[in-house]
């Protein structure tokens, strides 16, 4: 849960973080597929797996969705390093954007709006590909530090947002879209609420409220429906990543 950590410390006012036990609120429950358990003792070095779980409260065989990579031993104790979260990736072309690499880049790009007093308070994202070439696209629920209202935001600051999470995407995808083999990644600012509408929609088809968790990529029609309705706002990076200025 690395990449909630700077949220947590801007919530915190820099408060120490201590948590005392670990807790996983994610829904899917295991599938049968073709993979064997391997325990901790057998784990080897330079390895990816996926973390599953027994709890004692009773819940068994769950896979929480984190990947990990053996980094080394403690005595006898396997080191790990967190890879990704599965299943959670932007892809259009031949690259593909993990969830802590997304992460990084908005919280770079959040470093421009913070001292104009915005506050991005939800984001989410998904790959569109109705047009040639696809383009990633983001929403922002952004507000005033102090107030709910959004007011009118510069369109070159969001563009200048824009730009700067493609810069701190990964090689690949300033590559592909340098081939312009990639569109203008699209920050669609949203008004405040969205995020509610999107949360009860999940709610209604059964996800528990005190488990529920924006969703940091989504595909279902019904959501990319209830983000656009609340679209208020649409900026695109203004030139591809490490492109001179003419």
């Amino acid at each position: 849960m690395a990449h909630w950590i700077p949220t947590l410390e801007f919530y915190c006012g820099g408060r120490p973080l201590v948590s005392s036990y670990y807790a996983a609120s994610e829904e899917t429950q295991d599938k049968k597929e073709e993979t064997e358990p391997v325990e901790l003792v057998d784990v080897k070095l330079g390895q990816c797996y996926e973390v599953v779980v027994t709890t004692f409260t009773g819940l068994y065989g769950y896979k929480i969705g984190d990947i990990l990579m053996v980094t080394g031993f403690h005595n006898n104790a396997p080191q790990f390093h967190f890879m990704k979260r599965h299943g959670v990736l932007l892809s259009i072309d031949v690259e593909s954007t993990r969830e802590d690499g997304l992460s990084k880049a908005v919280t770079q790009a959040k470093l421009l709006i913070e001292p104009l007093g915005f506050i991005l308070t939800y984001y989410t994202s998904y790959a569109d590909t109705c047009s040639t070439p696809g383009h990633y696209v983001l929403f922002w629920e952004l507000k005033m530090k102090g107030s709910h209202d959004l007011l009118e935001i510069n369109p070159k600051i969001t563009e200048e947002c824009s730009y700067i999470v493609e810069e701190s995407l990964d090689y690949t995808y300033r590559v592909l879209r340098r081939g312009n083999r990639m569109g203008p990644l699209e920050v669609r600012v949203v008004k405040h609420g969205t995020f509610d509408a999107l949360m009860d929609l999940f709610i209604a088809k059964g996800t528990s409220v005190s488990q529920y968790k924006t969703p940091r990529c989504i595909k279902s029609e019904e959501a990319l429906k209830i983000m656009d309705a609340g679209v208020v706002g649409r900026y695109f990076s203004p030139k591809a990543p490490w492109e001179e200025t003419k």
